[in-house]
């Protein structure tokens, strides 16, 4: 299919180049970069779901204050 598209002398300059310097055409080079964004903009349309990293138990056994969790970790440091 044919069509126009408008883009900037410099950055149709720089395409040309590149393609001249992997052995391809213009119009595959284009190709390559829209099947590139389109297929990334696929992608990123799928929520991201962080896999559940639990190993069971029930938590904490009393509820704690951020002083006594730092105490934990810590024990046994010298801090």
């Amino acid at each position: 299919m044919k069509t126009t598209v408008e883009i900037s002398d410099g950055l149709l300059a720089e395409a040309k180049s590149l393609a001249a310097a992997e052995s391809t055409t213009l119009r595959e080079l284009i190709e390559q970069g829209l099947r590139s964004v389109v297929g990334n903009s696929q992608r990123m349309k799928r929520p991201f779901r962080l896999r559940d990293g639990s190993v069971g138990g029930r938590g904490m056994s009393r509820r704690m204050t951020w002083d006594e969790i730092r105490g934990e970790i810590y024990k046994g440091r010298g801090a």
